[in-house]
């Protein structure tokens, strides 16, 4: 039968049925030819290759383009590999193989990206910036409290491609999990970047109260008995890992919105419901690391003012002092001029009488200093 007359026989499904039915004749009158990719082990940067069938894992070797010509025989699956931190050669291949776009590819080998979503034909491109907390027994002004990689998607008809860079961010779990879960697996490779997504942003709610830990602590030496003596240095590095942090959550809202309202050719409709929980999280994330940013403004400016309460203490400590001391100062240095006519310089109980009056007015004025408070 013709490729038209195939058309024709799914017209009349339903609209999601027959438009996954047109997708896969489309792919198979217009099959690539693997034949001339190289047969060769993967490279060291693959962490994994699986093919997956109607939700179900099925055994494969290490040579992906047989993986590849299997699945796209049967129509019916898709594959899904992994790479942590590939080379532009090792990836070469790879992108020659799914016919992925050349600035895609370059993003994906460089990483250093923002978090986004870009359409290339049937394929789609996701970056997400994952993020994992740095445990720490004190933290220090120059503690390292967020840590951050990346992870980019290639999600097309028939294939899902994960690059991870970073030393955290591992989908070993994340691909455990969804192959105990069949039904959800068989929707596809959208099903994988919503766990993906899912997974990303779930790391951003744990790190996020792993955070207000760290700013309850900073916030209890602030306002402790002698707060004015606490590093502000902590709250600096502080603001800066939250910032960090903001830098990685805040971009992704833009593409997690567009996964949830805007068709998209290999997304699944009903894997767009997922992604609508993913979009509250992120949202819930988003607004709790805005609040942490003011909370922090707050405890910085009112460690800033305690600094200067206690400056201010000290200057009046040191001034009633000052007042206390001018008076023996000033009678001692009137009674050093060495002049022959003064008063009592030669009387029997002068220099008693003297001693007294300034051990009076000193005891006069630190009592007037202590009662208001200077001393």
């Amino acid at each position: 039968m013709s490729m038209a007359g195939n058309l024709r026989k799914v017209a009349g499904l339903d609209k999601v049925s027959g438009l996954r039915k047109v997708a896969r004749l489309a792919r198979r009158h217009t099959r690539v030819d693997l034949s001339h990719h190289a047969r060769s082990p993967l490279g060291t940067a693959v962490v994994n290759c699986v093919a997956y069938q109607d939700g179900a894992r099925v055994p494969g070797g290490r040579d992906l383009v047989d993986t590849v010509e299997r699945i796209r025989k049967k129509d019916n699956g898709f594959v899904w590999l992994g790479l942590h931190e590939p080379t532009e050669r090792e990836f070469a291949g790879i992108a020659d193989l799914f016919d992925l776009h050349p600035l895609a590819v370059e993003d994906a080998v460089e990483a250093h990206q923002r978090p986004k979503l870009e359409r290339y034909d049937e394929t789609l491109f996701a970056v997400f910036k994952t993020v994992c907390y740095v445990e720490h027994k004190e933290l220090t002004a120059t503690s390292e409290v967020v840590n951050t990689g990346e992870i980019m998607v290639f999600v097309g008809p028939d294939f899902v491609i994960t690059v991870r860079h970073g030393r955290h961010g591992s989908l070993g779990p994340l691909r455990e999990e969804l192959e105990s879960d069949p039904q959800q697996l068989s929707k596809g490779p959208a099903a994988v970047l919503h766990a993906i997504a899912d997974h990303v942003v779930d790391d951003y709610v744990n790190v996020t109260d792993s955070v207000q830990a760290d700013i309850d602590q900073v916030e209890a030496d602030v306002f402790a008995e002698n707060g004015a003596r606490a590093d502000a240095g902590r709250i600096y590095q502080l603001k800066r890992e939250l910032l960090e942090l903001k830098r990685a959550v805040a971009p992704l809202a833009r593409p997690i919105q567009e996964l949830t309202t805007r068709p998209i050719r290999v997304i699944d409709p009903e894997i767009q419901a997922y992604f609508r929980d993913v979009s509250d999280h992120l949202m819930r994330v988003t607004e709790q690391i805005a609040a942490f940013d003011e909370l922090l403004n707050s405890i910085l400016q009112a460690h800033l003012a305690q600094v200067t309460v206690s400056q201010n203490e000290d200057m009046r400590k040191i001034t009633a002092w000052a007042a206390v001391i001018a008076v023996p100062t000033m009678v001692c240095g009137v009674y050093g001029m060495n002049f022959d006519n003064m008063p009592e310089l030669h009387w029997r109980y002068g220099y008693p009488l003297v001693i007294s009056a300034i051990t009076v007015a000193c005891l006069v004025l630190y009592r007037g200093f202590r009662r208001n408070g200077w001393l």
